[in-house]
C-alpha cells in the first residue's frame, strides 16, 4: 500500500516507480520548516530526518510491525505513562480506514508518526517523559546518550524480534521499578472494582468500641487488602483487636502515628481515594526513571520523602537508618554529590541561612547565647574575634560563627561531607528525641542520621584501621579528627512518596507537595530536552 500510494504522489511518470523513497525525502526535509506529521508536532524533527537520511529514506513500518507498535503503546499505560502522548489514535485511525478512504498521503504520515511515537516511547523509558530540572531547580543528575548510537537504537527496536521485551529493557531494571509497576496494576484493579468509599466524620475509633463506622472502617480496609474481606463483609460493628492490626499496619506503611485508633489524621489518609493513590505511582514511576540507572555498586541513598537513608551495594540495601530533614519551609534540596570524607568530634561553621534567620537575631535579643552554645567569632581569614567588639546589628555581617566541638553541638559525633553549593551534609545530632516522630521535617535542610557512627564503621572499615574501637578512641579524645574514606562514593537526595520495600507497599504523605508538580507535568505535552551527547549520537554512521 505504501508504494502504491507513492506511485500516485508521483503522478503518471515512471519517476514514482523507479524510486520510491523520493516521495518519503520529500516529507521528511519538510520536517525541518514544519515540525508537524498530520497537524500534531512530533518530538525532535532533527531527529526524524537522521533517521531516514541513514535508511537513504526506505520506509521503516509494514503492516505487522505496525500492529505490534500499537499493541506496545497501549501498553505504556503499565509504566504509568499515557498512550496518547504516542499518536495512538491517529495511528490507529491512519491504520485500520479501509484504503478507499485514505487521503493520498496517509502512508507516509502513517510512517512518521510511527517513528516519532516509538522515538517518544524509548526516550521517556530510558530517561522519563519529564525534564527534572524544569520543576527541581537543584537537580544535578545527569541523562546522557554518550555512547548510544540514537538512530541504530531505535531501529534495532523496529527489527527487535519482540518489540515489548526490547522496549522493557530500556526502563530501569532495578526491583523497585517493577514492585512499582505491579502496585499500579493492583491499584487499577481496585479502581476498576469500585474503589472504596470515604468514612464519615466523627468520633476517634478505637479497639473495644462499638458503632456501625466500625463495619465502614472494616470494609475500607478490605478494599486495600489491610483486613479479609469476607470477614469485613459480615459487618461486625465491634472494634476488636484483629481490626486494630490491620490498621496499625495501614499507618505503618502510610507514615502515620502507629496508635491503632482511627482519628483525623488516619480517616484522612484512609479517604484518599484510588484515583489519586494511582497517580501517586506513576509519579513515584517517573522518579524511578529518572534517577535509577546507571549507578555505581555502591552508593548512599536519602529518601527524603520517608525520612530514611540507607547503603546499597551490589542493588541490596546493607544499612538504613531513620532520618530527619529540613522543614517545609527549609526543604532538603534534591541533588547527587560524591563523599570523600567524614569528620569525628566536628565543629559547625553556621551556614549564612541559619546564621542571618536564626542565630543572629537570637544573639541580638540574649547576648549570652554564644558562651550557652560553645560558639565563637572568627572573621573570614579565620582568626578569632573578641564579641565585645563586634556590631551585632551590622547589615552585612562580616563574621563567621562555628560552635566547637562537644556533646551539645548540632552535629554531634560525626558529620559526613559531600561538597554541594546548598551546605547540606548528613550528621549526628544530639536531638534524639526526633526520631520517634512520625514526621521527621525539623532541620534546616541538612539530614540527621539516627546511627550515624554505624555507618562510619561500614564506609571505613576496608582502610584496614579503623574499627569501632579505633572511632570510639578518637570520640573520648575530643579533638575533630578528618578522616578520608577509602573508597569515596556517590550520595543521592531523593524523593519518593512510595517506597516498595520487603514485600510491602509504603504510600507515604508528600511532606513538600512534591507530587502534584510532578503529576501536573506528565499531563502536559512532552517537550523534547537533549540529553548530553544527543548531536553526537546522530552522527552519520561510517559508509
Amino acid at each position: 500500500m505504501l508504494l502504491a500510494t507513492w506511485a500516485l504522489l508521483g503522478g503518471p511518470g515512471a519517476h514514482a516507480q523507479s524510486d520510491p523513497s523520493e516521495p518519503l525525502r520529500l516529507r521528511v526535509e519538510a520536517l525541518a520548516v514544519e515540525p508537524r506529521i498530520d497537524g500534531v508536532p512530533v518530538a525532535d524533527a532533527n531527529f526524524l530526518i537522521r533517521f531516514y537520511e541513514r535508511r537513504r529514506f526506505r520506509p521503516a513500518w509494514n503492516g505487522e510491525k505496525l500492529d505490534e507498535l500499537l499493541r506496545v503503546l497501549d501498553a505504556s499505560v503499565d509504566h504509568g505513562l499515557d498512550p496518547a502522548d504516542y499518536h495512538v489514535a491517529l495511528i490507529r485511525r491512519h491504520r485500520y480506514r479501509p484504503e478507499d478512504e485514505l487521503p493520498a498521503r496517509t502512508d507516509l504520515h502513517l510512517e512518521l508518526l510511527a517513528t516519532d511515537a516509538l522515538a517518544r516511547y524509548a526516550f521517556h523509558l530510558h530517561f522519563g517523559k519529564v525534564d527534572p530540572q524544569s520543576i527541581e531547580p537543584t537537580w544535578n543528575f545527569t541523562r546522557t546518550l554518550e555512547g548510544i548510537d540514537a538512530v541504530s537504537a531505535l531501529q534495532n527496536l523496529i527489527d527487535a524480534p519482540d518489540m515489548a521485551v526490547a522496549l522493557r529493557a530500556l526502563a530501569p531494571q532495578e526491583e523497585r521499578y517493577a514492585a512499582l509497576m505491579s502496585a499500579l496494576a493492583d491499584y487499577r484493579a481496585i479502581a476498576r472494582s469500585g474503589g472504596w468509599d470515604p468514612l464519615t466524620d466523627g468520633e476517634t475509633l478505637r479497639e473495644g468500641m462499638r458503632s456501625p463506622a466500625v463495619a465502614a472502617l472494616a470494609r475500607r480496609l478490605a478494599a486495600e487488602g489491610y483486613f479479609p474481606k469476607e470477614e469485613a463483609a459480615r459487618g461486625a460493628e465491634v472494634f476488636d483487636a484483629r481490626l486494630r492490626e490491620a490498621l496499625e499496619k495501614f499507618q505503618r506503611l502510610h507514615g502515620l502515628e502507629v496508635d491503632g485508633a482511627a482519628g483525623p489524621r488516619t480517616r484522612a489518609a484512609l479517604n484518599v481515594p484510588v484515583e489519586a493513590r494511582i497517580d501517586q505511582l506513576r509519579v513515584n514511576l517517573e522518579r524511578v526513571r529518572w534517577i535509577f540507572r546507571d549507578l555505581e555498586p555502591r552508593y548512599i541513598v536519602a529518601n527524603v520523602a520517608r525520612f530514611q537513608v540507607s547503603l546499597i551495594e551490589n542493588d541490596r540495601q546493607v544499612w538504613t537508618t531513620r532520618a530527619v530533614v529540613g522543614r517545609p519551609y527549609r526543604q532538603t534540596p534534591m541533588f547527587r554529590a560524591r563523599m570523600t570524607y567524614l569528620v569525628l568530634n566536628p565543629s559547625w561553621t553556621v551556614p549564612p541561612g541559619i546564621l542571618r534567620n536564626d542565630l543572629l537575631p537570637e544573639i541580638r535579643r540574649d547576648r549570652t547565647a554564644l558562651a550557652k552554645r560553645n560558639m565563637v567569632v572568627l572573621d573570614t581569614s579565620g582568626n578569632m574575634v573578641d564579641p565585645e567588639q563586634v556590631d551585632w546589628n551590622a547589615r552585612n555581617f562580616p563574621y563567621i560563627l562555628r560552635q566547637l566541638p562537644g556533646p551539645d553541638n548540632a552535629l554531634g559525633q560525626v558529620k559526613y561531607m559531600f561538597p554541594n553549593p546548598y551546605h547540606v551534609y548528613m550528621h549526628d545530632t544530639p536531638s534524639r528525641e526526633l526520631f520517634a516522630r512520625s514526621d521527621r521535617t525539623f532541620s534546616s535542610g541538612c539530614i540527621r542520621l539516627e546511627n550515624p557512627l554505624e555507618l562510619a564503621e561500614l564506609l571505613l572499615r576496608e582502610s584496614g584501621e579503623w574499627d569501632r574501637a579505633a572511632i570510639d578512641r578518637v570520640l573520648a579524645d575530643g579533638r575533630s579528627r578528618t578522616i578520608t574514606l577509602p573508597r569515596p562514593l556517590t550520595v543521592l537526595l531523593t524523593y519518593a512518596t512510595v517506597v516498595p520495600e520487603d514485600g510491602e507497599l509504603y504510600l507515604l504523605p508528600d511532606v513538600y507537595g512534591r507530587d502534584g508538580r510532578v503529576l501536573e507535568a506528565l499531563e502536559e505535552e512532552f517537550r523534547f530536552v537533549p540529553p548530553a551527547g544527543y548531536e553526537a549520537s546522530l552522527a552519520p554512521s561510517a559508509p
